[in-house]
């Protein structure tokens, strides 16, 4: 359907944009910076791939019994088990490439037609296989598994959505959670003592982790910079061996905050230095996103969650806030922001 103004004619833009590999008929939050950014991975990605799914909000919310959202091969098994079902998939696709050729007729001239082998699929025509999950699924519960895939040097793309924390179950804290949330397991309190803050806890640095397993490309980005997660997707693809990127996609009400905020808090997050976009090949640094001169102060990111609100109350809070200053500011000392 074609809308007619000032006898222009104005196609209809569901008609003529491509259709996505996931689509918006999914159960998400009305802002969810996670549903943003799976979407541009699966389109990135393209059809000719196979995820496996770790258990939490993403898979939930796109594959509600019987429906699905995606329009890709797409598998759910357990919640810490994503990575080991994708080293299936890749095990199996391996064998078929290696053991199975195909053969075809060298004619159309009949059934007794002599039969030659067919060409065996280039690098780039061959199936991806993408496993992936939320911190949770990554950080903790399905880390033993993730890390036995990274030493077997498997060939699978593995994307953390990072919303720092169990958001499909409550707001709970995971290794993920940043230091001073306020999460149902972590929650401040008016109290002197360090628990008061919130979380008390450092965010595992999964960058390094990975690095530690010899990955040959290792990626930081968040949602709020759509082009930069393509690319980093792109490159993933051309990789002969396991590669690992972390997306940070803020969480509406794990963080308390409006579904609007959701890009803003995310470029924020990168221009005070909290969570840098970073790239890794061969185990060196090799892009960075610089940050804006002067700096945005952590201030500037943290008053506007709602999970952080407690720190603006007292000098307890004053105090976490420039201890928070000096976390950002090792980071832009430490990858040249």
């Amino acid at each position: 359907m074609s809308t007619i103004t000032n006898k222009t004619i104005i196609k209809n833009p569901l008609e003529t944009s491509p259709k996505s590999l996931l689509s918006p008929n999914h159960h998400a939050c009305a802002g969810c910076g996670q549903i943003i950014a799976a979407r541009i991975v699966a389109d990135t990605l393209g059809p000719n791939t196979i995820i496996a799914n770790a258990t939490g909000c993403l898979e939930v919310t796109t594959t509600v019994y019987p429906e699905s959202s995606w329009g890709m091969p797409w598998i759910h098994s357990l919640f810490e088990n994503a990575p080991a079902v994708a080293s299936g998939i890749r095990a199996a696709l391996d064998y078929k490439e290696k053991n199975i050729t195909p053969l075809i007729p060298s004619c159309q001239c009949g059934s007794s037609a002599p039969l030659i082998p067919q060409a065996q699929p280039s690098s780039s025509s061959r199936i991806k296989v993408v496993a992936q999950g939320g911190d949770g699924s990554t950080f903790d519960i399905g880390f033993g598994l993730l890390s036995g895939m990274w030493t077997r040097n498997e060939n699978i793309i593995y994307i953390c959505y990072d919303n720092e924390g169990y958001m499909n179950t409550g707001a709970q804290a995971s290794a993920a959670t940043p230091w001073a949330a306020n999460t149902t397991t972590t929650p401040a309190s008016s109290g002197h003592k360090i628990s008061a803050i919130g979380s008390h806890l450092f965010k595992k640095n999964m960058i390094a982790l990975a690095l530690a397993h010899g990955l040959k490309y290792v990626a930081q980005t968040t949602v709020s910079y759509p082009s930069d997660v393509i690319a980093k997707i792109k490159k993933a693809q051309t990789i002969n061996g396991p590669s690992y990127i972390q997306i940070l996609v803020p969480c509406v009400p794990g963080w308390k905050i409006k579904p609007n905020q959701t890009i803003e808090l995310g470029k924020l997050a990168v221009q005070t230095g909290l969570y840098p976009i970073i790239e890794y090949a061969n185990g060196v640094l090799t892009n960075s996103l610089k940050i804006n001169s002067p700096k945005t102060p952590v201030e500037e990111y943290l008053k506007q969650q709602g999970r952080f609100k407690h720190l603006f109350k007292n000098k307890t809070g004053e105090k976490q806030l420039k201890f928070i200053q000096q976390i950002a500011d090792e980071n832009i000392k430490k990858y040249n922001l």
